[in-house]
């Protein structure tokens, strides 16, 4: 797994906008949810992140008591993930334990059932063959535990070109799940029929799915917050949408939680 293929150096420039805090924070409300509908409160779960990128979900996630282990196969993001770690008080730091590798091969760096919780967000666009990689991920889950995805949405490709006024790209975005990305990348998408029987044959049936960006996936890169006030409203609008029918289904983006058996 190539990770960002040399493109992660851009990716940072995006952190801090309009975009990415609506995917990481709807991603966040949702797992914490998922949580604590599943594990006492208070209980400390061990949780795995695969493809942690800068490592926002896991650092949100140590401070709040979770033991954390991040795997990346990117240094530039496993240094920028670093960083941020280094940043953090002592008792956090001894929670997060970062690892370079690749998440095709959970298998070598843990033991099966290791792991309470298991993220794999925005990793599998860039994995050309997902099953054996959602396969491993489950083997890492002890029973009962939860597998939180992340994946691009091929049912809504049209969505975005289409939004944009680019008639061509929309056609074409209809019969087919492979798509390029604002980093130039291409990069494939998931179809919620598809990874719904994938996670029933790996034994982590799909327990609750989310859309995620119904409304802001076309915003610029470089759009800034706005107003805290605005913030939350805009926050709400997309929370609901990404759990209503018949707008999840058209999000950018999914977010669905497997349960191991």
């Amino acid at each position: 797994m190539s990770g960002f293929g040399g493109a992660s150096a851009d990716w940072p420039a995006g952190l801090g906008g309009l975009r990415n805090t609506v995917r990481q924070e709807l991603v966040a409300r949702r797992l914490d949810e998922q949580i604590a509908g599943r594990y006492p409160v208070g209980q400390r779960l061990r949780i795995l992140d695969v493809g942690m990128g800068q490592g926002t979900q896991a650092l949100r996630l140590a401070r709040a008591g979770h033991t954390v282990t991040g795997l990346e196969s990117d240094p530039d993001m496993l240094k920028a993930a670093r960083e941020s770690l280094a940043t953090e008080p002592a008792g956090i730091r001894e929670r997060v334990r970062l690892i370079e590798g690749d998440g095709l091969e959970t298998g070598v760096h843990f033991l099966p059932g290791s792991f309470d919780v298991v993220l794999c967000h925005g990793v599998l666009m860039h994995v050309q063959e997902p099953d054996a990689m959602l396969a491993g991920l489950a083997r890492m889950l002890a029973p009962g535990g939860l597998l939180s995805l992340l994946v691009r949405n091929a049912d809504a490709l049209a969505m975005r070109p289409g939004l944009a006024g680019d008639w061509s790209a929309a056609l074409t975005a209809f019969d087919t799940d492979t798509y390029t990305n604002r980093l130039g990348l291409p990069v494939r998408a998931d179809r919620l029929e598809a990874v719904t029987a994938t996670l029933a044959g790996i034994a982590a049936p799909l327990h609750a799915w989310y859309g995620v960006r119904v409304f802001t996936d076309n915003v610029p890169d470089e759009t800034g917050l706005p107003a805290a006030d605005e913030l939350e409203r805009l926050l709400a609008a997309e929370d609901r949408a990404g759990r209503t029918d018949p707008y999840r289904g058209v999000a950018a983006l999914l977010h669905l939680c497997g349960v191991r058996g």
